[in-house]
């Protein structure tokens, strides 16, 4: 439980300066290099060495020759967040907005086409055997969420992602994932 908490400061500080720094140059190329990590394995860019490990809790680091749990969460969180916050003026994250309730909100009307549309997009993440494969799935979300100017909780989207790697806590998160997706809307959309 201690490292979830270690994994949303890390979150909290890294989004916070991204946001503070989103329209000046160093702030911009920070954007930039975490989008073209996108899809690569986190330390797998020494370019983005800086932006990602620096300053990172030891307790988050690797023991393995592996990507640790923690390290796979925020690597993918603030690679999406970057893509989802590129050409924006405005913020892209905002606390209390799950992956299941910014997917509702994607929603325009309630028909079986949009329903599909999205689920098309939706189920695949929520399905990902692995990490690489969730990734590639959330980055067709998120740029959903950037065309319709959907807002998401990054800190909550570490978080979960870092449980959704526990084979014992994936159902939770899957689960959640699913109310937060028909709660937002509180009918049936069948």
């Amino acid at each position: 439980m201690e490292e979830v908490k270690l994994i949303r400061n890390e979150m909290k500080d890294r989004v916070q300066k991204l946001i503070a720094q989103k329209d000046t140059s160093d702030g911009k190329a920070n954007l930039a290099k975490l989008r073209h990590g996108i899809g690569k394995k986190p330390g797998e860019m020494p370019e983005l060495w800086d932006v990602f490990f620096n300053k990172m809790s030891p307790e988050l680091f690797s023991k393995s020759n592996e990507p640790s749990r923690s390290e796979w969460a925020i690597y993918i969180s603030l690679t999406m967040f970057a893509l989802h916050q590129q050409g924006s003026s405005e913020t892209v994250h905002c606390e209390g907005r799950s992956l299941g309730s910014a997917a509702a909100d994607l929603m325009e009307e309630k028909t079986d086409e949009n329903r599909e549309r999205i689920m098309r997009r939706f189920g695949p993440v929520v399905t990902a055997k692995d990490m690489p494969e969730l990734s590639h799935h959330i980055r067709g979300l998120v740029q959903l969420f950037k065309a319709k100017s959907v807002k998401l909780d990054y800190l909550r989207l570490a978080e979960d992602l870092y449980w959704f790697q526990d084979t014992n806590k994936r159902k939770n998160v899957q689960l959640k994932w699913g109310e937060d997706f028909y709660r937002e809307k509180g009918e049936d959309l069948s």
